[in-house]
This record gives C-alpha cells, sequence and structure tokens, in this order.
C-alpha cells in the first residue's frame, strides 16, 4: 500500500521539530487518523532511511503516567529536561554496574530499577 504523502510529509516535518515518534503519532490518532495508515507511513520512512541513519543511538520507552511525573519531579528539581534525566539515570546505572557494584536503592529511583540487574526479594 502506497503511504499518504501528506501524512509523510507531516511526519518529517514535526522529526524535524524534535518530536519523537510516540509524540507524532498520538495527535495523529486522536484526530481520527487510522492506525494502518500511520504505520504504513512511518515504515515507508524507515525503509527510506535505513540505510542511511543508524538509529542505535535511539531508544523509546513508554512509561505509565506515576512514573513520568515522578522523573519529570526529578528532572526539574536537578535542572534537566526529561531526556537529559533520563539519559543520566540511565548512565549512572550503567557506570555503577562497570565498577561492579551495584548501588544501593533510592526509594524515589524506580526508573534504575526497572533497568537494574539487582535480583529482587519478594516481600
Amino acid at each position: 500500500m502506497t503511504p499518504n504523502k501528506d501524512l509523510v510529509k507531516f511526519i518529517k516535518t514535526a522529526r524535524s521539530r524534535g518530536f519523537d515518534d510516540y509524540q507524532i503519532r498520538e495527535p495523529l490518532l486522536k484526530e481520527g487518523w487510522p492506525l494502518d495508515e500511520i504505520e504504513i507511513a512511518f515504515n515507508s520512512l524507515k525503509r527510506a532511511k535505513r540505510e542511511h541513519i543508524s538509529f542505535k543511538n535511539k531508544v523509546t520507552i513508554y512509561l505509565n503516567n506515576d512514573l513520568l511525573k515522578l522523573i519529570e519531579k526529578r528532572a526539574k528539581r536537578n535542572m534537566l529536561t526529561l531526556p537529559e534525566q533520563i539519559e543520566d539515570i540511565l548512565r549512572r546505572s550503567t557506570l555503577s554496574l562497570k565498577k561492579g557494584t551495584l548501588p544501593k536503592e533510592k526509594l524515589d529511583d524506580l526508573l534504575v530499577s526497572l533497568f537494574s540487574r539487582q535480583k529482587r526479594m519478594r516481600r
């Protein structure tokens, strides 16, 4: 199936303005665009750029609202943007693992616990 040219153009423009794919999909769905048309447009862009761009350093995660609010609060406290805060949490987690010591878990550090290799004890 051929992608909708206007939809592809919209996605390209939104990406160039710094929006990620999730932020682009949500409003399209809310405006009534069929999911299959949206996916066809995104897939056409992936095929076109697959040979030219590597997304190896891009990670997409979906967070529940409570966790997102906690991370946003922490980012504000640290004067960081949300992506910078998440990158900082992941970086610190990785550095701790490289040193061979696992950090002591803090109650407000839920994201690190999601990526931690430390085994959880059942209570």
